[in-house]
């Protein structure tokens, strides 16, 4: 009897651990579908996908947001079981991106036949919205934004919209792969929050592939209603055209007017010579209104910082660049520019550090400099010491020790190696040869790849050591220094005193 009994009980047991594992099956295969494969990345993925493409993807589509076209936002999302598809604020995203596909729909940017592509909002409010307006081929990819690598053919969409490029750490690859992805006469629409002229003006000059059609500013669905800019662009059918148009640089260059408002939030140039220059010129650094502190950069392709005559590594780039100027999280590549090999050692093992041993000059040729051996030594009544690079003027008296050593020419090797795309800062401080260099980076139009500079400028000032007497190091007055700042100033350049 006991036997007998025990056997409904044993097969009732197989059978309800048999169905539960069946759920569990089904429930891990829906949770990949949905979730995995559908919402969100995995961690060792480059992209998320949300595509119409295929008939699986557009499986994975239907499951995610219904009969698009026919179904209410509201019952769409409820059909993904995530908790963030299902919240309001969720809902409140996807509402405000269909009111921006619809408008551009209306001004024929955009259409229900359109092969789409959203890159960016990692929960795919954008591709709910797209199709719930009819826009069935469609895809989305989360870009990560250290690998700016869209996984699709060329010429493959008629419409890309993104809200992630100001996000990205390379923009420069970012657009490329836009650039590349998007068909000729196809629309590319960007969503913002930079919205001051410098930073649109760049992003304009990074899609070198299109031409700009229209923008507007509107509030976006953040809780404090943080303005969106919205830029409209169209991809150019003949790209040969502008490509020929940018890769030279005229020689005589004017620098444009968005850059040249930011003069006039520039703190003043100092006009009266200071009777103590070593603490008035030191303390003007607190005053420098930094171009980064005015103005969103993150439309660059690159970041560049030159430091011309960098002297050693812990000087200016160390206690200065790297520790004090506002980056905005940008990573910079640096060229310190140092002809005194006694500073050379230092360079070798720096990483995102290029040297170059030369000597910033107006040609490329060989030059007889009168350098002190030992850095750190000081004669001022020769004018000669603290490691101090002259070049050796004709007639003149050599004192001390001579190198010889190979002059470049800065403006043409300026001009090889930044583009106007690129953010470009410099620091110059060349012990007189920025009478030379100056002029030089504005005959040849080089000034203008320079976004900010910082100038010392030598001249024949008054000595912390011997009230009532001048350095006799140096030619040039504090007046002929107030017209080189003043001549860059006029020019729109944002150049500022240094010590």
């Amino acid at each position: 009897m006991e036997l007998v009994t025990g056997k409904p009980g044993f097969f009732r047991n197989v059978v309800v651990r048999f169905l539960l594992f069946s759920l569990l099956i089904i429930a891990v295969r829906f949770a990949y579908v949905i979730t995995i494969r559908g919402e969100s990345c995995r961690s060792g993925d480059d992209f998320c996908f949300f595509s119409g493409e295929s008939s699986n993807n557009q499986n994975l589509v239907t499951a995610a947001a219904g009969h698009v076209g026919s179904v209410s936002i509201s019952s769409a999302v409820k059909l993904n079981p995530t908790a963030a598809v299902a919240s309001p604020e969720f809902q409140k995203r996807v509402m405000f991106y269909i009111t921006v596909f619809q408008d551009l729909i209306v001004d024929g940017f955009l259409s229900t036949n359109s092969k789409s592509l959203a890159v960016g909002t990692p929960a795919g409010e954008d591709i709910y919205a797209l199709k719930e307006i009819g826009v069935q081929d469609s895809a989305r990819i989360f870009q990560k934004p250290a690998k700016p690598s869209f996984p699709f053919k060329n010429n493959t969409f008629d419409f890309i919209f993104s809200g992630a490029l100001d996000k990205s750490t390379k923009p420069a690859s970012f657009v490329s792969e836009i650039c590349r992805t998007i068909k000729p006469e196809g629309f590319v629409v960007i969503h913002t929050s930079s919205v001051d002229t410098y930073s649109f003006n760049s992003f304009i000059r990074l899609f070198n592939c299109c031409d700009f059609v229209k923008s507007r500013k509107f509030d976006g669905f953040t809780p404090d209603m943080s303005p969106v800019h919205e830029i409209v662009l169209k991809k150019r059918f003949d790209m040969k055209i502008k490509e020929k148009s940018s890769v030279s640089l005229m020689d005589q260059c004017s620098v444009p007017g968005y850059k040249q408002a930011l003069l006039k939030k520039a703190e003043p140039l100092i006009e009266t010579e200071p009777l103590k220059p070593w603490i008035t010129l030191k303390r003007n650094i607190e005053n420098v209104k930094y171009l980064p502190s005015m103005a969103d950069i993150s439309f660059k392709r690159r970041y560049v910082y030159i430091d011309v005559g960098a002297r050693s590594y812990g000087s200016s780039i160390v206690s200065w660049f790297k520790k004090q100027y506002p980056k905005q999280n940008k990573t910079f590549d640096i060229y310190a520019i140092e002809a005194d090999t006694h500073f050379h050692e230092q360079y070798k093992l720096k990483k995102g550090v290029t040297l170059l041993p030369y000597a910033a000059w107006v040609k490329n040729e060989s030059l007889v400099f009168e350098i002190n051996k030992t850095p750190g030594d000081e004669n001022v009544e020769t004018g000669h010491g603290m490691g101090r690079i002259q070049p050796v003027r004709p007639g003149g008296g050599i004192v001390g020790s001579t190198d010889v050593i190979q002059g470049f020419d800065f403006a043409d090797w300026l001009k090889n190696t930044v583009s106007e795309e690129d953010f470009v800062v410099m620091k110059m401080d060349v012990e007189g040869t920025e009478f030379d260099l100056i002029p030089r980076l504005i005959e040849t139009g080089a000034i203008c790849l320079i976004d900010e500079v910082f100038l010392e400028c030598h001249y024949n000032r008054w000595q912390k050591c011997c009230p009532g007497v001048r350095s006799p190091k140096y030619e040039k007055s504090y007046g002929e220094c107030l017209d080189l700042f003043t001549s860059l100033r006029r020019r729109g350049v944002l150049v500022h005193q240094w010590w």
